[in-house]
């Protein structure tokens, strides 16, 4: 028998298909309204009111200037190692904490779970946490941003919920082979937990590349700056400059062209790792989030 739709059903799903790409539009635009800026000409963009669906002329002006840009460089270098060294050893703990967690045998397992998701709703609060951070000498250093955010509450119960759906049969006949606690982490849970895995490097990558108020609070120097903190400066250097009503060729481009060729700089790498986890993404979010 043919299934047959009905007239309230089509309607249904003609209304739900513009509001998503209603949605889409809304979401997408901000990020093609700053590319289209990026390379037009600075001029024809100040003058320009409205919508923007083109560039205005056609300019990598604003890119080399950003390129010229010392800091930009340095911002980068920062940034990678942050990200680098953090996705290491935020993926290293995670798993150590996810795995122990996630072991019945474990003693007092549900009183330790109960203080960790506690600190998901309670903090210290700032000044405590630079108070510590301070005292332990990472001030002025790139590892206080990466110490510090070592481990993310909601990402640690995630993987535990990924750890506890794998079958204790596979850990059990491991355990009869002689296998260890180490052995049965890096060679049976974690190379079966890879979709998870791949959301963890997502959700720390990003949080790390975006990251810029800590280091705000914890650098002074400025070499050690990270992207997001050099992009903040190229911004409020632009506001001041069109506050004072800079009117020559050099501050127009600072003002309008060049801060958004540096938000174009800072977002699309990010955006290009995107594509090669998306087909982990849903499946590891989905592993994570039911109980197996």
């Amino acid at each position: 028998m043919l299934n047959r739709t009905t007239l309230s059903e089509k309607s249904f799903d003609w209304i739900n298909a513009i509001f998503l790409l209603l949605l889409m539009l809304i979401t997408v635009y901000p990020l093609v309204y700053v590319a289209f800026a990026s390379v037009s000409d600075a001029g024809s963009l100040m003058s320009h009111k409205g919508v923007l669906w083109r560039p205005l002329g056609f300019s990598f002006d604003a890119y080399t200037n950003v390129f010229r840009n010392p800091m930009i460089l340095k911002g980068y270098g920062n940034t990678f190692f942050v990200v680098l060294a953090g996705l290491f050893l935020n993926i290293i703990l995670t798993a150590f904490g996810a795995y122990a967690l996630s072991r019945k045998s474990l003693a007092y397992r549900k009183s330790l779970l109960l203080f960790i998701v506690f600190t998901m709703f309670f903090s210290g609060g700032l000044i405590p946490l630079y108070l510590t951070v301070k005292g332990v000498g990472l001030v002025d250093s790139l590892w206080a941003l990466i110490i510090p955010q070592a481990v993310n509450t909601f990402n640690l119960i995630l993987m535990k919920t990924a750890f506890e759906a794998i079958p204790d049969a596979l850990e059990e006949s491991a355990k009869i082979d002689g296998a260890n606690d180490f052995v049965i982490l890096f060679r049976i849970v974690l190379p079966l937990s890879m979709p998870v895995i791949a959301v963890m490097l997502l959700y720390y990558g990003v949080s790390h590349w975006n990251s810029w108020f800590n280091a705000m609070i914890f650098l002074q120097d400025r070499s050690l700056y990270p992207l997001q903190l050099v992009l903040r400066e190229v911004l409020l250097q632009g506001e001041a400059s069109s506050n004072l009503g800079a009117s020559d060729g050099a501050s127009a481009m600072l003002t309008v062209t060049l801060k958004y060729a540096t938000i174009m700089v800072a977002t699309v790498p990010i955006l290009l790792v995107y594509p090669f986890l998306q087909k982990y993404f849903v499946k590891g979010a989905l592993i994570g989030a039911i109980k197996g």
